[in-house]
């Protein structure tokens, strides 16, 4: 009989359900099972290896009582570091990239964490990366442990002690291919580890992402800087080689786009009733696009990482997913555009203000372009773009006025105009246009928006 009663809420990691797939996996050949992790308490796989990680440290001396724990995470690391960290009674301090979910910084700050919002589009060796500033902080920080899940091989220890038992004995042996997202690399490296000295003839295949250095790697031996761009999907693909990542014990990497992993991640939902991560979507995604290596008398093993209450502002919000491309939308005019956005206020900034006041409504909205007035007349524009370029030229630059560096004004066009036409007018040089509502009302089409209509 299953205990019970806990001691603490520690005690309730590991164990997770295994869950045919039905609906959904109708039309591939086998039987497809899901390893469901978010049954965990902090509601992903994650838990398994930041306790796991806590643990090891406290032995070996490296987490004193007291102590804080710093980690650069894309959420769910942090989320099991907090269950840790508020049982064991330390201080957790988690920095984050700033394209990870609203849902998870609010999560982890609600756990009691303090979270650093760093720029993802900067290399690993940047300052301000949020693999450096957690460096930096661990160094600043005394009595202080940075777990760096990445090379830390407590993580994959985890797996090979808990995950890779459970999904062997919940398949009775059977099971003949693992799939998952690989990131730290933990999870396919210890499962696998485990399943192949089972069963050497086990295949385990990780999926990755475009824009992440895996698969090319796996296949060549080639760190190709030129394979690393910014992509959306969350908790998988890495520009860096973490030492969790055995290479030797994953059989292939699939590559999965930002788009089938979200329209599949909602697909589990309405078809399984499991609502999931971003990333589970592309775990799933990546066995349907390899189907075809698949025979009816094979069993396979997904690992579902983690719960999709983390995404319910991106994947699971139909506004995102059309902002981005990702659902069909029927968009021809610029109005079409804009007709959910027109009750925001233009942002825009006056030409005689310093470019201090610029950067910081930059920052404050998200925005990347602005149009610069004068007595009520649009003058000029800025650009998050050039602004970099004149903050890294001229120190002194944010004391001086807006119209010293301004950019000509953006093109106006009307509700009507089509996108076609609108497309033409954003060049190189010019990365949004006006759109004029009437009654000195305007609204902005920007480069980004148009990508999202135009993919």
């Amino acid at each position: 009989m299953a205990k019970k009663v806990f001691d603490n809420i520690l005690g309730t990691i590991g164990d997770t359900p295994m869950i045919r797939m039905n609906k959904i996996a109708a039309d591939i050949p086998g039987t497809i099972y899901a390893k469901v992790e978010y049954f965990n308490p902090g509601q992903s796989v994650k838990d398994r290896m930041a306790l796991k990680m806590v643990e090891d440290a406290e032995k070996a001396g490296l987490l004193k009582p007291g102590g804080t724990i710093i980690e650069c995470t894309s959420g769910n690391t942090g989320m099991g570091l907090a269950l840790a960290a508020i049982v064991k009674g330390y201080k957790l301090i988690c920095t984050m990239s700033d394209k990870q979910s609203k849902e998870k910084m609010d999560i982890l700050r609600a756990m009691g964490a303090e979270i650093y919002v760093c720029p993802t589009n900067v290399a690993p060796s940047h300052p301000e990366s949020y693999y450096s500033v957690a460096d930096r902080l661990h160094k600043e920080i005394p009595n202080s442990f940075y777990p760096y899940q990445y090379d830390n091989l407590s993580n994959r220890e985890a797996h090979y002690e808990t995950t890779g038992p459970e999904i062997w004995e919940q398949t009775e042996g059977k099971i003949t291919h693992f799939v998952v997202g690989v990131g730290t690399g933990g999870t396919i490296s210890g499962v696998g580890k485990y399943l192949k000295e089972k069963n050497p003839n086990i295949k385990i295949w990780g999926i990755d992402t475009y824009g992440s250095v895996f698969k090319k790697y796996h296949e060549t031996g080639e760190f190709d800087e030129n394979e690393i761009y910014s992509y959306i999907t969350e908790g998988i693909g890495e520009d860096i080689l973490p030492k969790n990542v055995d290479f030797g014990v994953i059989d292939y990497f699939e590559k999965v786009t930002d788009k089938d992993g979200a329209l599949a991640a909602r697909e589990l939902a309405r078809k399984e009733g499991l609502f999931l991560g971003y990333s589970c979507g592309s775990a799933f995604q990546g066995v349907r696009q390899l189907k075809h290596l698949l025979k009816p008398e094979d069993v396979v093993v997904v690992l579902f990482h983690d719960h999709g209450s983390r995404y319910v502002g991106k994947v699971y919000n139909d506004d995102w997913m059309r902002e981005r491309g990702f659902l069909n939308s029927p968009n021809k005019l610029a109005k079409d555009l804009i007709d959910k956005h027109t009750h925001l206020n233009l942002v825009t900034v006056q030409a005689g203000e310093p470019l201090a006041n610029a950067i910081s409504l930059i920052r404050k909205y998200g925005i990347s372009q602005m149009p610069v007035v004068k007595e009520g007349v649009f003058v000029g524009s800025l650009d998050e773009r050039k602004l970099f370029e004149i903050l890294v030229d001229d120190a002194s630059a944010s004391s001086k006025k807006v119209a010293d560096f301004m950019q000509p004004a953006f093109p106006v066009v009307s509700p009507v105009e089509t996108i076609d036409r609108i497309a033409s007018l954003i060049t190189k040089e010019n990365g949004a246009v006006l759109v004029d509502l009437g009654q000195e009302q305007y609204h902005i089409i920007t480069r980004n928006d148009l990508v999202a209509v135009l993919a």
